[in-house]
């Protein structure tokens, strides 16, 4: 069976603010219901009388579908339908099944280079640049840990540099634990003690880190020499390690530590924003909680600040890999050249034989919260999730939390675990996380302050002490998605100026650092 028209060939059909229901394309025989839809209810714009009841978000059918042939949203297929259609049907998990699609991944067919705004022309932001020249949008001292044996000690420390301790230090954005559960029970060499060392360090290593205290009890597998070694690391004046064993328990290693940020406390309040390009801001691209309005609204809106962004010269990450799977094709046609699109399709690859014959979401069932927003499978999802990466082309596919170079639209390969994927993208420099939702996620980060984004008015106006930006006015037709994604640039430049973010001022983020924990074996 041949593919449909892909999203790059999408046709809108004119918005109509009071209208029930809302027609992505021309093409497509489901609409989706801008608000709940009673069982006999007339739809005046689609000529179709619902058969039963549509809740908020989800589909409805407007033509005839015989058993087994194409569903199209945005003129593309999610799905076949599962029994015969009519007219008014509600169309969901239970008669939208995920059949064999033909994909031709087409590399580098669609690639256009970013239209680069002259330099001079670029935005700008109020960044703290860097010895190096990197550019930061916080300002952490980081309190690291090897294994999880030392996890005690770091959040004693944390703790200890209140607000109080640190007011004589106003430059300084807060000393943080970053705890993990890894470190031993794992082999000593392979992939997952690289993802663990490669996270670790490049957490450490980011530009919004000033300084950083790594505890290690002494015994661990993820060895302290060890690591310094393989990642290049250097003890110094911002660069501290204290091993428990060696300094005589907890106690003295808590006291090691504080004494440690104390050195570094007065280097690191010594900085100053000024007026950086907003080439310099990463942003990690993150959906959770998805719901049948994010691909319509907070998705897309995304995908616009995306591109702005790409053409001032920055850099995003597209990443969740299950969660792009079923629209890759539309990625590799985007892809600079050849290579670039076999990378992501490996690790597409990668991925079916990872969970092949487990209930995961890439073997078609989402999640509950996902399936009660409307969203019936994983092509679906994927559908709205890759719109978050706009129309740019993709200028490289990078593994977990390594380091991005490139610049413009950039695959970095994670899991769909929103903690796990965002730690990804910070330990690879994201400076930024963007995150949206429909069914209300409370995320946060740290050293990267995170930006969330609402799918639908409703759930911003019940989660508005989480949500920054109100994606819902595109769903209430009160603004266009090029709007909302000027606003969300807007959002992001703030934000990247020292303004804090929701989660960031309720202190969300210490907890959610998450390396991935592929490896734990015993």
């Amino acid at each position: 069976m041949s593919d449909a028209p892909t999203l790059d060939v999408v046709r809108p059909a004119p918005a109509r603010p009071n209208d029930p229901v809302i027609r992505l394309d021309a093409a497509d025989n489901v609409v989706v219901a801008r608000e709940e839809i009673a069982e006999g209810t007339h739809i005046g714009s689609e000529d179709v009388t619902a058969r039963a009841a549509i809740p908020l978000g989800h589909k409805m059918a407007t033509a005839a579908i015989a058993k087994g042939e194409p569903i199209l949203k945005y003129a593309t297929i999610i799905g076949f339908a599962g029994h015969d259609i009519v007219p008014g049907d509600y169309l969901h998990t239970h008669n939208v099944l995920i059949g064999g699609i033909e994909k031709d991944y087409r590399y580098g067919e669609d690639y256009r280079p970013a239209d680069l705004l002259p330099e001079g022309e670029r935005a700008t932001f109020m960044g703290i640049r860097r010895a190096d020249g990197r550019v930061a949008t916080r300002n952490y001292i980081g309190l690291f840990i090897t294994v999880n044996c030392s996890a005690t000690v770091a959040r004693k420390i944390g703790a200890y540099f209140d607000d109080e301790r640190l007011a004589d230090y106003p430059g300084v954005d807060g000393v943080i634990p970053f705890v993990h559960e890894q470190g031993c029970g794992m082999e000593l060499t392979g992939e997952p003690m690289d993802l663990l060392r490669r996270t670790l360090a490049g957490y450490i290593r980011h530009p919004n880190m000033a300084g950083a205290v790594v505890l290690a009890l002494g015994c661990e597998r993820n060895n302290l020499v060890k690591f310094f070694e393989e990642q290049s690391l250097a003890a110094g004046k911002m660069l501290h390690a204290v091993t428990m064993q060696e300094v005589g328990g907890t106690a003295s290693a808590i006291d090691r530590g504080k004494a440690a940020v104390r050195e570094m406390l007065p280097d690191a309040n010594r900085v100053a924003r000024e007026p950086c390009s907003a080439e310099h801001i990463m942003v990690g691209l993150q959906c959770g909680g998805s719901d049948g309005f994010s691909g319509l609204s907070a998705n897309p809106a995304l995908g616009k600040a995306v591109d702005i962004l790409v053409r001032h010269g920055g850099t995003a990450l597209l990443s969740e890999t299950p969660e792009l799977y079923g629209v890759e094709h539309t990625l590799t046609a985007r892809a600079r050249d050849r290579g670039v699109g076999e990378k992501f399709v490996e690790r597409i690859n990668w991925w079916l034989d990872y969970t092949k014959g487990r209930d995961t979401q890439m073997n078609g069932v989402v999640s509950p919260g996902n399936q009660a927003g409307g969203l019936a499978n994983i092509i679906e999802k994927a559908l709205g999730g890759s719109k978050k990466g706009g129309s740019s082309g993709v200028e490289d596919v990078v593994r977990y939390a390594e380091p991005v170079t490139s610049r413009g639209l950039v695959i970095m390969d994670t899991p769909g675990y929103d903690p796990v994927s965002a730690t990804g993208q910070i330990a690879g420099g994201a400076n930024l996380v963007c995150f949206t939702t429909g069914r209300g996620s409370c995320f946060g980060s740290y050293p990267a302050p995170t930006i969330k984004l609402s799918s639908n008015t409703p759930m911003y106006s019940r989660m508005t002490g989480d949500m920054d930006v109100n994606c819902g006015t595109v769903i209430d037709g009160e603004k266009t998605l090029d709007e909302v994604g000027e606003e969300i640039f807007a959002k992001m430049l703030a934000v990247a100026s020292g303004e804090r973010s929701k989660s960031e001022a309720m202190g969300v983020g210490e907890e959610e650092f998450a390396p991935w924990p592929i490896g734990v074996t015993g």
